[in-house]
């Protein structure tokens, strides 16, 4: 009798010792004569339970985790392949809550399939949506991207069907798609994840755009920090050219669309997308001032498209599924879902994937658990580390772009960092005013200088000069509204949300705190 068993390939199970399993599952199961189908899933990102192992039963799969490779006997031994009890089960994957609760529409297939099985993608209806694009008019799949309401997920939030139609209407003899997956912020892999563990997916939404826009070639940006991600990414393309998804006559429509892999050195700038620009060309990573703005002059001065990875992502199930369907999801003007990364000290750390309107506090409690440590959480840094620390007061209110900028809070790529209440906030704020200082590009003043002198500033707050306070509120102002991109201009939140809402940490009196 064969049974089939899965175990993760995705960065963090390995790292956390599938490979070790897989090899002791083989070496055993031959050992005792039984006929085994391994396969080697992505991970669903309940990264407590990884290596998360899962068996295929009559009644469906049966996870077990976390798994080492000496329980492999023992599990082997209780005829754990057919779904019977063992202290490491976990019951039917599809009924944990952790899973059961999200709203999977990007991340729908990760952990179910082979990340480098094209027939496991088409099976679990991948490709419908290119399939659908290419029986459309270009300036309907722009626009049924712009119905849709989604947003670009790598922080910025501009709507990406305005950013297609920008490059549609431009005229050029060449024009491209870049897809940026530098995913630089702290506590963040969903971008990791997509790439090692449906990749076919951001390759469907990456074609998608070509068509939309007539560009012919593309370029996948990954961190040189990614190498699984990188070798995934680029067999993939192999696997989708060589099938016809890719190349010089897609599913013999008379569309062309090539794609190619390009490895960062490692830079946090070059995620802002003009540095990243200069990388790709062979310069040294520096922010270009705008306009123009990369849509009409970008890669090699021609058009370009460039979107994050869960933005190209989300296209596919778009175009499947229709506009209305994704824009059901959210609230407000947040539409669709967002792959939260929860991180830090928390008990159960993973990926969620829910829609606009979730709590921070639903995030850190029902899913996470409350912090591993046991303690209160104090402070949750959110989106990044240039995002603000929230306190608990906003533990409530609904995630969705704009509720969080009114109260100076930036929802970024997703990130969720939990701190407990022995962290030092002052600390905390002089590593990102620090970390701005580090990684500067050094293009404008107030990144390149201010950081530097508001690291000064801060030991002298620390070490009791109150006056400096005021002097480090007229320093974040400047580098606001005088730094060149994002890396300058969004280092105030961590350090002003820091003082303002945890003055005590900085030795100042409660009563001084002032309201971002």
């Amino acid at each position: 009798m064969s049974f089939k068993i899965y175990v993760p390939r995705d960065s963090a199970a390995v790292a956390l010792g599938a490979d070790e399993v897989a090899a002791a599952l083989l070496a055993q199961a031959q050992q005792r004569g039984l006929e085994m189908d391994l396969v080697r899933n992505s991970s669903r990102g309940l990264f407590w339970l990884e290596p998360l192992v899962e068996v295929q039963t009559p009644a469906g799969r049966v996870a077990y985790g976390p798994v080492t490779a000496e329980d492999v006997t023992g599990l082997l031994d209780a005829q754990f392949h057919t779904g019977a009890d063992h202290r490491l089960k976990q019951g039917l994957v599809d009924e944990i809550p952790y899973l059961k609760q999200q709203e999977r529409l990007t991340f729908a297939r990760m952990g179910v399939t082979d990340p480098l099985s094209l027939a496991d993608y088409e099976a679990h209806a991948g490709f419908a949506g290119l399939r659908r694009a290419l029986t459309l008019d270009a300036s309907v799949v722009v626009q049924q991207v712009l119905d849709s309401g989604l947003r670009g997920r790598g922080g910025a939030a501009f709507p990406a069907g305005i950013k297609w139609k920008t490059v549609a209407a431009a005229q050029a003899a060449q024009k491209y798609v870049v897809c940026n997956a530098d995913e630089g912020d702290s506590g963040t892999y969903s971008d990791r994840m997509t790439l090692e563990g449906d990749p076919f997916m951001l390759i469907e939404g990456m074609t998608i755009a070509a068509i939309a826009t007539g560009a012919t070639q593309g370029y996948v940006y990954i961190r040189s920090e990614y190498p699984h991600a990188v070798a995934t990414m680029r067999e993939a393309i192999d696997k989708a050219t060589a099938a016809g998804f890719l190349g010089a006559d897609i599913l013999q429509s008379g569309k062309t669309f090539h794609l190619e892999v390009r490895k960062a050195a490692g830079a946090y700038v070059c995620g802002e997308e003009t540095a990243m620009l200069e990388s790709m060309e062979g310069k040294r990573g520096v922010v270009r001032a705008k306009p123009p703005i990369p849509a009409l002059q970008g890669l090699f001065g021609q058009p370009t498209v460039i979107n994050n990875v869960i933005t190209l992502a989300s296209v596919p199930i778009i175009l499947a599924r229709g506009a209305d369907f994704y824009k059901h999801y959210g609230v407000g003007r947040s539409h669709g879902t967002l792959p939260f990364q929860l991180t830090g000290n928390v008990k159960r750390g993973g990926l969620i994937e829910k829609a606009f309107g979730v709590t921070l506090r639903q995030l850190m409690f029902d899913f996470g658990g409350g912090s591993a440590s046991g303690r209160p959480i104090k402070a949750v840094q959110v989106g990044g580390p240039l995002g603000a620390y929230v306190p608990e007061c906003y533990w409530d209110l609904p995630l969705d772009y704009e509720a969080y900028a009114a109260v100076g809070i930036t929802v970024g790529h997703g990130g969720i960092v939990v701190h407990d209440d022995t962290a030092d906030l002052s600390r905390l704020a002089r590593y990102a005013m620090e970390f701005c200082a580090i990684e500067s590009c050094g293009k404008c003043t107030p990144c390149r200088i201010g950081s530097t002198r508001g690291v000064e500033v801060m030991d002298r707050l620390k070490n009791g000069d109150h006056q400096a306070e005021v002097l480090l509120r007229d320093l974040c102002d400047t580098m606001l509204h005088g730094s060149l991109c994002a890396l300058g201009g969004m280092t105030s939140n961590p350090v002003l949300s820091a003082l303002n809402y945890y003055p005590q940490d900085f030795g100042l009196a409660a009563s001084v705190a002032k309201v971002v």
